[in-house]
């Protein structure tokens, strides 16, 4: 009898090139569209030569084994080519996030040891010329194809081993210096291995409208590159442009961060466009709310998967919302080869529908944070049982008896009032249950009577609608008494990252200007 194939043992085993891959798909996609941006199009023979080009040129100024080649800027065709190119000549790429401060910037780096930046004349010019610590420095929108080795120029592709560094992604920032996350040629080969099941190939187009410095992006990018296929670049999302593209691209895959779906869904235009054409959307890095992803399903064509992880690895769960439409509460189930736990206070594994801190591990791990081990190790947690290293995931989630994990909030933004653990995510459920309440988010701030005490803030549906005192009264009516918000307020807009992720740092320095609360 044949043994089914274990799909975890499979990812263990496969490894191949990315950099032949790309030199592969020159010459058999040929005149194929392979990236295009709002400025024109290449086929995959115009990238193979052009990676060349770059590549070349980056062996002839020094570039080492490994060796970081930063890049700054919008996101554009240039900047995937130089992406690319620095993998393929046997670099690492290390695309710096453009929302960081001047400091942050030079902290990234100097951190990353690259030799180049690669830098947009509109984010330089943001800069005021601030120095970055490299030793050269190539406009992106200028001097590329100046500095690049002459057109015609051939370079073999870098032959991997496992480990080599791919690519650094660098953290936020949000709370204190970036940490650059390490990910080797092993760990996205690992990554791509089901990509084929998801409708990825050489037919596939997909529009990319996060910053290509994000995993987020990331995610969706190179599997398209792995595959053949075309990646279209928007450097902006804008909901029309997004729905003129998409459809006069036909685009098949397309990932979108929540509040980007929230916005195409209160889009006027929206059904004026036929998107037909889409396999598969996806949707990571911020809490997707339930009834979001039932109006995606509902109004847009093709499946739609939710990914849970961390830039920095652990569990991988994937929820196919369009095959579990009585699961749209969760994040899914564990991806095959990712194991998770969740851990109680006192460090024992708790049985399902009890929550506590997720731990995960899986085959596509960093490699680890960049000259930081010691912050690695504060990343992991070990399992005290066979000393395994699993990674904290920073989240409080409880398990169903299916399989599937519901998040019920950010480790670090529990509340404890009075003694008891409040999770955000239930109070943010209550004020969303309002119809006057477009989003909604819950934080702790001190108080002397309970420790802490739950304050939330919303984005009102009608700007000229102003209810609070009936809001935070309805909500509170059925909330428990350790629950109940002690504040509300109304913001225009709720404070988020480039990739969407709720800033409750700026949600917490925002309270503590209004008034003290009980």
């Amino acid at each position: 009898m044949t043994a089914t194939p274990d799909p975890a043992a499979e990812l263990e085993r496969e490894f191949g090139s990315f950099p032949a891959l790309l030199a592969g798909w020159g010459e058999v996609r040929g005149q194929a569209c392979a990236l295009r941006d709002e400025r024109g199009e290449l086929s995959w023979a115009e990238v193979a030569a052009r990676i060349q080009r770059i590549a070349a040129q980056l062996k002839a100024d020094g570039l080492g084994r490994g060796q970081s080649v930063a890049i700054l800027g919008t996101s554009t065709v240039d900047y995937a080519l130089v992406f690319l190119a620095a993998i393929y000549a046997g670099g690492c790429a290390a695309p710096l996030t453009t929302s960081a401060s001047p400091e942050q910037l030079r902290a990234m780096a100097l951190d990353s040891g690259a030799q180049h930046l690669f830098v947009d004349r509109a984010r330089l010019t943001e800069l005021g010329e601030f120095a970055l610590g490299v030793e050269r420095r190539i406009l992106l929108d200028e001097e590329l194809w100046s500095w690049a080795a002459p057109a015609g120029t051939a370079c073999e592709p870098f032959r991997p081993d496992p480990e080599d560094r791919f690519n650094i992604i660098y953290s936020s920032g949000t709370t204190g210096s970036p940490k650059g996350i390490v990910h080797s040629h092993l760990m996205r080969w690992r990554q791509m291995a089901f990509r084929s099941l998801q409708g990825y190939g050489p037919t596939a187009i997909t529009l990319t409208s996060t910053p290509l410095y994000s995993n987020t992006t990331m995610a969706v990018f190179l599997p398209t590159m792995f595959s053949g296929g075309c990646a279209s670049i928007m450097g902006k999302f804008d909901t029309v442009k997004w729905l003129q593209r998409a459809q006069a691209e036909r685009a098949t895959h397309t990932m979108l961060v929540p509040v980007q779906y929230r916005r195409l869904m209160a889009e006027p235009r929206f059904d004026e466009f036929d998107l037909s054409p889409m396999r598969m959307k996806y949707c990571t890095s911020a809490p997707f709310p339930a009834e979001l992803k039932a109006e995606v399903l509902r109004r847009m064509p093709g499946g739609l998967i939710e990914i849970y992880s961390m830039t920095e690895g652990g569990v991988v769960c994937i929820l196919y919302a369009h095959e579990h439409p009585d699961k749209l509460h969760t994040v899914g189930q564990p991806a095959p080869g990712s194991l998770l736990k969740v851990v109680a206070e006192d460090g024992r594994e708790v049985p399902p529908g009890e929550a506590g801190e997720l731990y995960g591990r899986s085959p596509t791990m960093m490699s680890g944070y960049n000259n930081a081990p010691d912050k690695t190790a504060e990343a992991q947690w070990v399992d005290p049982a066979d000393g395994a290293k699993w990674m904290k995931m920073g989240d409080i989630g409880r398990v169903d008896a299916d399989g599937f994990v519901e998040l019920v909030g950010r480790a670090k933004d529990v509340i404890i009032s009075g003694g008891f653990n409040v999770f955000p995510i239930d109070l943010e459920a209550e004020l969303l249950k309002d119809p006057r309440v477009a989003e909604a988010a819950v934080i702790g701030v001190a108080s002397d009577k309970w420790g802490e005490t739950p304050v939330g803030f919303v984005v009102l549906k009608n700007a000229d609608e102003d209810r609070l005192d009936d809001i935070r009264a309805a909500a509170n009516a059925r909330l428990g008494k350790t629950q109940r918000l002690s504040a509300l307020y109304a913001i225009a807009e709720m404070p988020r990252s480039h990739i969407g992720k709720l800033l409750k740092t700026e949600l917490r320095a925002l309270a503590g200007r209004e008034a003290p609360v009980a």
